[in-house]
């Protein structure tokens, strides 16, 4: 039994490496999005900043900053779903069959 822990314990402490090593890979992917045709775009790293928007000379109107202001708006939370989609498929991996309340 005693060995059993043991084991137990070494598998535990590879598999949180393992997420550690996810987790801080996941930090430093980069992350687009596109609005308009390409017209908005916008850059995000895993740790959700954004670190770019790129808005085309053609889609600036004065006259219509709401449909500028909608562009921006879509390709944000597009680029927050990537971003929640590939953590959760990468740290779903790890919790995957645990039934570990409150892990995450």
């Amino acid at each position: 039994m005693k060995g059993n822990m043991g084991n137990m314990m070494k598998q535990m402490q590879q598999m949180q490496k393992k997420m550690m090593k996810a987790q801080e890979e996941l930090l430093v992917m980069e992350f687009e999005a596109s609005a308009g045709g390409g017209v908005v775009t916008v850059k995000a790293d895993g740790s959700r900043n954004i670190t770019d928007v790129s808005i085309q000379e053609e889609v600036v109107d004065p006259d219509d900053v709401e449909m500028l202001e909608d562009l921006v708006l879509a390709a944000v939370n597009d680029v927050m779903k990537q971003i929640e989609d590939k953590t959760e498929a990468t740290m779903g991996k790890f919790t995957k069959g645990m039934n570990m309340p409150g892990m995450f």
